[in-house]
């Protein structure tokens, strides 16, 4: 793995101490010859033990917009490592063994549910007894864009406040794109994959945001070589909340990112089923238009009482992506079917619009 790749905010940031933390790692691998994704979505919450939410859960977004949802009660059964992505959460296993990375024969064969991610590696396998429905996978990544300028050191997403504990939730895009292969079983039906865009992200704290909207699309079908991470949120900083936006796009080597301190960042988003998103710089400006006119599914987010239906999601929304220098040359004029669309929070009963002052 090159550590050019390897971003800040890598490692769980749990002090041991604190009952009141959550901390949440979302990995999305796209299929664009079947034109379908998944998305594995693992948290933690209050990870002392003790309380009614103290826990673990694994949620997939799985072909077509199906929903897989599992609970780890048990937090120690839980690992993570603080200084780099390792983490596993064992639900049902005859080893007597302290929770820790395992060898992928081993973990086949002695986990009975459960996961294991790094870096470069992912393997697990839940299932609903309620419906029968179930889910295992494994695949390998190989790294390509961290979240930054590759061979560069690689930036951490919400900037240097990230490293300060005033804004509530952390976020870092840990991979805004790799190479997946390997291959995941849902249900009865086998996806093998080579070589396939891959995504990684995280976010902890004490609280999720009041509001938000998510784009994220590595899978572009005339450009191989292009990501790109979109955000608009209210959060808080200390004793208020404040409005913040991010964008940012990885293409041809290169990394263009807009933020709320040093660009013009606009936005208008429906309550569901458009995404419009503007900024500019001093060198340049981008504009995306996020649709769907799927229902989308509705995704457990972390609350106060703990995971609760919160945010809504499309793995196949439509976006079109366009870039341009400041002499209104274009650089990016792309589509995609394979775009992830999300809305999170409340309230989401008009539209949300932030202007440029």
């Amino acid at each position: 793995m090159n550590d050019r790749t390897t971003t800040p905010h890598a490692g769980y940031h749990w002090n041991y101490k604190d009952p009141r933390f959550f901390e949440g790692w979302y990995f999305r691998v796209t299929l664009p010859q079947e034109k379908q994704s998944f998305a594995f979505i693992y948290s933690i919450e209050d990870p002392l033990g003790g309380q009614a939410i103290s826990g673990g859960v694994v949620q997939i977004l799985g072909p077509d917009e199906q929903y897989l949802c599992r609970t780890f009660p048990d937090v120690t059964q839980f690992w993570a490592s603080p200084s780099r992505l390792e983490l596993g959460h064992w639900r049902k296993t005859t080893l007597k063994l302290r929770p820790q990375l395992l060898q992928p024969p081993i973990f086949a064969r002695d986990i009975q549910e459960g996961y294991q991610a790094t870096t470069t590696l992912h393997q697990g396998y839940i299932r609903d007894p309620a419906t029968g429905q179930d889910c295992r996978w494994y695949y390998e990544v190989k790294p390509i864009y961290g979240w930054g300028k590759p061979n560069e050191t690689q930036k951490a997403t919400a900037g240097w406040l990230s490293y300060l504990p005033i804004a509530d939730p952390g976020w870092q895009v840990l991979t805004a794109y790799g190479l997946a292969s390997g291959w995941i079983e849902w249900n009865n039906q086998r996806y093998d994959f080579v070589d396939v865009p891959f995504y990684a992200e995280k976010n902890w704290g004490h609280s999720f945001p009041e509001k938000w909207f998510w784009i994220n699309c590595n899978s572009f079908p005339t450009e191989s070589d292009l990501t790109l991470t979109a955000v608009g949120t209210k959060r808080k900083v200390l004793w208020w909340s404040e409005l913040v936006g991010l964008i940012g796009i990885h293409h041809q080597g290169q990394f263009y990112a807009f933020g709320s301190l040093d660009s013009q960042l606009t936005w208008r988003i429906q309550p569901w089923g458009q995404w419009e998103i503007q900024a500019q710089n001093q060198y340049y400006s981008v504009k995306l238009l996020g649709t769907t006119q799927d229902s989308g599914t509705w995704l457990r987010v972390p609350t106060e009482k703990g995971l609760q239906f919160g945010c809504r999601d499309t793995l196949k929304g439509h976006l079109i992506l366009e870039l341009k220098n400041n002499t209104g040359k274009i650089i990016i004029d792309e589509k995609s079917d394979l775009s992830g669309l999300e809305i999170g929070g409340h309230p989401w009963d008009e539209v949300w619009k932030k202007e440029f002052i």
